[in-house]
């Protein structure tokens, strides 16, 4: 005699067999819940984005985003040699460009990076204070807003305005028609994303660790436990600043997790030597995911000989981040002050590159999450998952022309110059023929495995409870000549796809 479902009634047996399917579903949509931050902050957004991001190269344009690569809620400094930044700008404070040796500052579009430039037609920079361009040098500092592009049809404008709240001192050239526009009330939509930063910032530093750090005096390892959707570190000292620099190194990291690195204490430096931006690189491969927190800091200094790797995320609005590094690949998200800079002695160029953040973040509104644990932790636990959230702000769609060729190179409008060049500084960039490095990991499945996971879970689900009904009636009718099968209602896959905005 055999035991269990299986020997009783074959209703039964197919009803626990699609059940047990059902639930690994269910577990993915849980662990797979997207809280991406909302644009203007965070992925890329409208109707151009790219389908792959590349190497850092110098052209062709493959396509706009609307979201902002770079937010400052205090005062923006350039110095030293500091070459360019790329994307979409927004500065609460004052913009102040002083350059050692004089000399161009490309903003918005520039000569090497992702080549994914802000929509034409729209404000490139917006700066709640002043513009401030040092002249007082044989060779002036000098803005450069804009560029061209030709292709099979012709030549085309990429173009933006610089948008500013009191006052514009100094030589710029910005492509038409893009111009400079005094606008005090210009800044207004961004003020409520320095709350949104320190709130993240702050958040993320709550995380229990589920992976440890390890310092040989000549890398530092990042060990995840190889299958939370979201990595997180807590470290409690610099990288680099005692013997020189250091490489950087993961591990344990699940193909397309959210990797968070809190770097705590108020004086942090991270000096490597890590970072290519190119294909086959294991921190290009992390970078759409990998964002660097630097909670508590008032000083946040970033250096070394490398393309830098990850999206900086600094929640203290008493802070000052410096850039002394020769590329930032990632989102730039300060509640404070940067300095864009080069190390003191070179002559390094160095640039901001326009990259997205596609990672979930936790979100700390409804249920706190426990306190970070120290670094180098033993025992690591696995991240909450996160909140739900209603609110969706979705940000202009661009406007402009496709994709097409060389780099860029603004026009002259009143001043002459030459078109956006880049530093030198910008290790190996591949030009257009190079092949995309792209974000090769998923991005934690929110937007296109999800969705579809939760819909065949709630499917099998809902299908299994079906039968197991009809098995119960049909064992409590054997008797009758007749029975009747109830019909399953629809199942509805729960939603599971969040996005916070401003709160």
């Amino acid at each position: 005699m055999r035991h269990g479902v299986r020997g009783k009634n074959p209703l039964l047996r197919f009803a626990v067999v699609t059940a047990l399917a059902a639930t690994p579903l269910l577990t993915l949509v849980v662990a797979g819940e997207a809280a991406q931050m909302t644009p203007p902050l965070g992925p890329c957004s409208g109707d151009q984005c790219p389908g792959t991001w590349g190497p850092p190269h110098t052209g062709p344009f493959i396509g706009a985003d609307a979201s902002l690569n770079v937010f400052v809620g205090g005062d923006y400094l350039v110095r030293q040699n500091a070459a360019e930044v790329e994307g979409k700008i927004a500065v609460l404070g004052n913009l102040d460009i002083n350059k050692v040796n004089g000399g161009a500052f490309n903003m918005g579009v520039v000569g090497v990076g992702s080549m994914v430039t802000p929509p034409s037609e729209t404000d490139h920079v917006t700066v709640g204070g002043s513009v401030t361009i040092d002249a007082s040098q044989d060779l002036p500092s000098k803005l450069l807003m804009g560029g061209y592009y030709t292709d099979g049809t012709g030549v085309h404008t990429v173009w933006g305005n610089l948008k500013y709240g009191t006052a514009l001192t100094g030589t710029y050239d910005i492509t038409p028609p893009g111009q400079p526009i005094k606008d005090p009330a210009g800044i207004n939509e961004f003020k409520p994303l320095r709350q949104v930063i320190e709130d993240e910032s702050a958040c993320m530093a709550k995380q229990t660790a589920t992976g440890t750090v390890f310092d040989d005096e000549t890398t530092v390892t990042f060990t995840g436990d190889g299958t939370s959707a979201r990595q997180v570190f807590n470290y409690d000292r610099s990288i680099g600043t005692n013997g020189g620099r250091r490489a950087i190194v993961f591990a344990g990291i699940p193909a397309g997790a959210t990797v968070i690195v809190n770097m705590t204490g108020s004086d942090v430096t991270v000096n490597t030597s890590s970072g290519t931006g190119q294909a086959g690189d294991q921190l290009t491969e992390l970078r759409p995911n990998l964002m660097w927190n630097f909670p508590t800091a008032t000083d946040v200094t970033v250096t070394g000989d490398a393309q830098w790797q990850g999206s900086i995320m600094a929640g203290n609005a008493a802070s000052t981040t410096t850039l002394a590094n020769p590329g930032t690949n990632g989102r730039v998200y300060l509640a404070g002050n940067l300095t864009q800079t080069s190390a003191t002695g070179t002559m390094t160029g160095t640039e901001i590159h326009n990259y997205p953040f596609n990672g979930d973040l936790p979100d700390c509104n409804e249920s706190p999450s426990p306190s970070p644990s120290p670094s180098d932790s033993t025992s690591p636990s696995p991240s909450p998952s996160p909140s739900p959230s209603t609110s969706e702000s979705p940000s202009p769609s661009p406007s402009g022309s496709g994709s097409p060729s060389p780099s860029p190179s603004p026009s002259p409008s009143g001043s002459t110059s030459p078109a956006p060049s880049p530093s030198g500084s910008t290790p190996q960039p591949t030009g257009s023929g190079s092949t995309p490095a792209g974000p090769p990991l998923p991005n934690t499945g929110g937007d296109s495995l999800v969705a579809p996971a939760a819909g065949a879970a709630a499917v099998l689900l809902g299908l299994g409870g079906a039968v197991i009904a009809l098995a119960r009636r049909a064992r409590g009718r054997h008797s009758r000549p007749r029975r009747t099968a109830g019909r399953p209602g629809p199942a509805r896959a729960p939603a599971v796809r969040r996005r916070r905005g401003v709160r």
